[in-house]
């Protein structure tokens, strides 16, 4: 089940949220219209891609970043342990801060994708049904145009930026369309675990443990007979001080499991490279 993102710079846009997570809590998951289907192209949700071609039983890792990273070194000790590739999508207020730019250098220098996440994380969306537009095309442009900016500054080229995940990952079909004229794809997650919670602190309304989040996952992958084939599994690679249950001190045996199982760990570039998607209404 999706966990709506805490909003942060923008709390006068949640009075909403309680609306939004009633509809998500009931199980409203775009993939259960795709259940039992053996389609291989990528998933689409209001023109935003939630989930990868399936057929080589591969994951792509996501970890988005704003103001946090404490779990940063410790995540990537795992990959670089499993041999394995995932995506960072940062903010440009995260790349530009001093205290994390070797932890940039080290996901660039080790082969991981580095992405936009919004340069000073917009909420772009209302969070009431219908999710109205917030900014305009300039104020969006601008936005991205400075987080790629910062992601230049690390070596990364421009051109071989193609995916973005949302502040909040939260977007409607204006945003995908803008970002497309921007050159990007829209990536989200893949609905159906509570990975994405991992954010959640214990004085939280909505904590999530990180056991309830790792047996999410596991049971996902023995609920459907693809298992996480394709899968956008998408985490925090900080939390800050609001939780001390840090979901990266599991990311290690995460790994462990998910590898015994099969899959194997891949950007997000090289999932979607030549594949088409398919529409989930």
């Amino acid at each position: 089940m999706p966990v709506l993102p805490r909003p942060a710079v923008n709390g006068g846009k949640a009075r909403g949220l309680a609306a939004i997570a009633a509809a998500l809590i009931v199980g409203l998951s775009p993939l259960s219209v795709a259940r039992g289907q053996t389609s291989s192209g990528p998933q689409v949700r209001d023109g935003g891609i939630i989930r990868g071609p399936s057929g080589g039983k591969r994951i792509a890792l996501e970890f988005t970043g704003h103001e946090f990273a404490e779990g940063g070194q410790v995540i990537l000790d795992a990959l670089q342990r499993h041999h394995a590739r995932a995506s960072f999508f940062l903010t440009g207020d995260f790349l530009r801060r001093p205290a994390f730019a070797a932890l940039v250098q080290r996901i660039v220098a080790e082969g991981h994708y580095l992405g936009p996440h919004s340069d000073r994380h917009l909420l772009c969306c209302a969070w009431e049904a219908g999710a109205r537009t917030l900014v305009t095309r300039e104020a969006f442009g601008r936005d991205l145009d400075d987080n790629l900016r910062e992601i230049e500054r690390f070596g990364v080229a421009r051109a071989s930026v193609r995916y973005w995940v949302p502040a909040y990952e939260w977007y409607n079909s204006e945003i995908v369309r803008w970002s497309s004229e921007a050159g990007l794809h829209l990536v989200n997650f893949t609905p159906g675990t509570r990975s994405n919670a991992d954010y959640t602190g214990e004085a939280d309304k909505n904590f999530v443990g990180s056991q309830t989040i790792f047996d999410s996952i596991l049971a996902r992958e023995r609920a459907e007979a693809s298992g996480l084939d394709g899968f956008l599994l998408l985490l925090h690679i900080g939390a800050g001080p609001g939780r001390t249950d840090k979901m990266h001190a599991r990311f290690g045996e995460l790994l462990d499991a998910l590898s015994s199982r099969g899959y194997r760990f891949v950007r997000v570039d090289e999932m979607m490279q030549s594949q088409t998607t398919r529409r989930i209404p």
